[in-house]
């Protein structure tokens, strides 16, 4: 790649509104009066790639950032339905609740085989949950 340092303000100003969502990758070029070939160009500059690597790295953290907001909500709920009057709905609440990945303490080094970073931190169930969810799935008909 080219060594350049330094991100031009219309490169910043097209990165700004592909980031933005707005409008489609063709009216931001026009809008900036910049070729497909001018794009490709800053495509092989390192100070064009690096920003437009940083931005979705951002964005990528904030995604994670809201699911991990929703994850103890989302569980929170599966237990609910495991007490739900519809069999079929506690049933799969409970099958969800059971296929959950099994969650490891980062802290104590122990766990799968997945780098330590992405381990989340362990999760257990109390035991009338899982006296709950035993029963629900004792009760479930062998022919399905």
């Amino acid at each position: 790649m080219n060594k350049q340092k330094k991100l031009r303000r219309k490169q910043a100003a097209v990165i700004d509104d592909l980031f933005a969502g707005e409008v489609d990758e063709q009216a931001i070029l026009d809008k900036h009066k910049v070729s497909r070939a001018a794009l490709n160009r800053w495509l092989g500059e390192d100070a064009f790639v690096e920003e437009l690597e940083r931005r979705m790295d951002w964005l990528k953290l904030q995604s994670e950032l809201v699911i991990a907001r929703y994850k103890a909500l989302a569980a929170a709920k599966l237990v609910q339905l495991t007490e739900s009057e519809k069999e079929e709905t506690a049933r799969k609440a409970c099958l969800d609740i059971i296929s959950l990945p099994k969650f490891t303490d980062k802290r104590s080094g122990q766990g799968g085989d997945e780098p330590q970073s992405k381990r989340e931190p362990e999760a257990e169930l109390s035991p009338e949950t899982c006296s709950r969810l035993l029963a629900v799935l004792a009760e479930e008909p062998r022919g399905s």
